[in-house]
């Protein structure tokens, strides 16, 4: 019955013991920056476990495990709003006499990861859950408010897990087959359908039709469908995102453990209805995926799902004139974003870094489609960029090239150089052919394996200049991404 919390346990206790759970980002000083349109800006950094996003107006929240929350109107400037669960919390001013039955139910004092909607009558619903971490005992519940900053009065909660007894389907409780009752989000189908997906490790992801009117579930559905996981398999934070483009729900997960060296990675899948069946891009029902029933073995998992990103890092290259070379480090439990405004896809998710331990922050990173229909992740962080036509002279250059690869692993995955020659060619660590087409599209074939994706300019925050990128998905669901090696003459 062991799962997930186990390890958001240790790492809970690492992160209270290095003074870093209850406090916003002090380490990243604002960092000056240019944009596009070559205006100075800065970057103000948040530290919010698992966050997840809603917007109200013009401004971008997050709201993450533990009460903790920020907020944003660019998406690269966060204010901290909250950070810890403790007494005189704004969202929730006395949470253990608040959500006293989660709490007790689950025997621990902090909640997971939340999520936040806003329903038919205008208010805003917190759902939010706990666990007691050694095993899935662990309940989920709503709170609401008139205002996304709160305070929240809780509703009462909805479902339960890991009991010894009857389970909410009529059935023993078995957490090889049962969810862990954690990790919702709750969203609005094209059709205007309400429903919550959520699970952890344990028996898997579930999905379930909700009330709209209540923010309840609607009865008779135990825990629901099931649409991946089972068997302790490392698999949590669901999160499903519509997209007008390619009428598919995206369902993205985090596979692995979310310390830092545990292999937190960000996987997707895609189906034509909100409940699935969720596929991957090698045509796997997702649905069968599963675990061993051991905690150490992601064998089973690994080679499914479109992986989008993992561990990484961006190594400096001689004639570069800084030297840094900020990695991230299982990046994971992601949200997502769809602006109809402009037509542009965003990914939310915390990450950890390179020689920096436990700690965390807040990162958005741009989404494009491609032309098989999948999510592709940017390079790097969002800094206000928009894809644009590209001429060829544009991208051709010597690019620093990482493949994300297929494990689930601490190892951090490093790049290689390479150059797209001007003749369509690659040469250096790798070779091949490559070439752009329709303005921004880019399909890279390497040692033989075709990735299809799009250029992007972006900011590079290690190098701090602005210069083109690529990001790419193979027929497998593999993630390859380049960045302009920033020389001079090259950018």
């Amino acid at each position: 019955m062991l799962r997930s919390g186990i390890m958001k346990r240790t790492a809970l206790l690492l992160l209270v013991g290095l003074g870093i759970v209850g406090w916003a980002s002090v380490y990243a000083q604002p960092e000056v920056v240019e944009d596009p349109t070559h205006r100075p800006l800065f970057m103000r950094n948040a530290s919010v476990h698992d966050p997840s996003v809603i917007r109200v107006g013009d401004t971008y929240y997050v709201f993450g495990s533990h009460l903790a929350s920020a907020k944003s109107d660019d998406l690269m400037n966060w204010t901290q709003i909250s950070t810890n669960a403790r007494t005189g919390n704004p969202l929730v001013p006395n949470p253990r006499e608040e959500m006293q039955e989660a709490l007790e139910w689950a025997q621990t004092n902090t909640f997971w990861a939340p999520d936040v909607v806003q329903l038919e009558d205008g208010r805003f619903y917190f759902y939010y859950c706990t666990c007691e971490g050694s095993s899935p005992l662990s309940a989920l519940g709503v709170a609401v408010a008139d205002n996304i900053e709160g305070s929240y009065t809780n509703l009462g909660v909805f479902l339960k897990s890991g009991m010894r007894g009857i389970s909410p389907d009529g059935s023993w409780y078995n957490a090889n087959h049962h969810p862990n009752a954690i990790d919702p989000h709750v969203f609005f189908d094209k059709e205007g359908q309400l429903w919550m997906v959520y699970g952890s490790y344990s028996g898997g992801i579930f999905i379930l039709r909700m009330d709209p009117k209540t923010g309840f579930p609607l009865p008779d559905q135990g825990y629901g469908k099931k649409l991946m996981g089972g068997y302790h398999s490392r698999i949590e934070g669901p999160y499903i995102l519509y997209s007008p483009d390619s009428d598919y729900y995206y369902l993205f997960v985090s596979f692995g453990g979310l310390g830092s060296n545990d292999g937190y990675n960000i996987r997707v899948a895609r189906s034509q209805t909100p409940d699935g069946p969720y596929y991957d891009a090698k045509g796997t029902n997702m649905e069968i995926v599963r675990g061993t029933g051991s905690l150490s073995n992601d064998s089973t998992i690994a080679p499914h799902g479109v992986k989008l990103m993992g561990n990484y890092q961006f190594l400096q290259v001689e004639g570069e004139q800084r030297g840094m070379s900020r990695g991230y480090k299982s990046p994971g439990h992601n949200s997502a974003y769809y602006d109809p405004d402009t037509g542009k896809y965003f990914l939310f998710f915390h990450t950890r870094f390179t020689n920096r331990g436990e700690y965390h922050e807040v990162r958005v990173h741009q989404l494009f489609i491609n032309e098989d229909g999948w999510p592709v992740a940017a390079p790097h962080r969002y800094a206000g960029e928009t894809i644009r036509e590209y001429a060829k002279e544009e991208v051709v250059g010597t690019y620093k090239f990482i493949n994300h690869g297929r494990d689930v692993s601490g190892t951090v995955k490093e790049s290689v150089v390479i150059t797209l020659e001007e003749d369509g060619t690659v040469t250096g660590a790798l070779t091949g052919s490559w070439w752009c087409h329709d303005g921004y599209y880019l399909t890279i074939e390497v040692n033989g394996v075709e990735y299809k994706g799009v250029c992007i300019r972006q900011w590079d925050d290690d190098q701090a200049v602005w210069l083109m990128a690529f990001t790419a998905l193979s027929g497998d669901g593999t993630a390859v991404w380049g960045s302009k090696v920033a020389w001079p003459d090259n950018l």
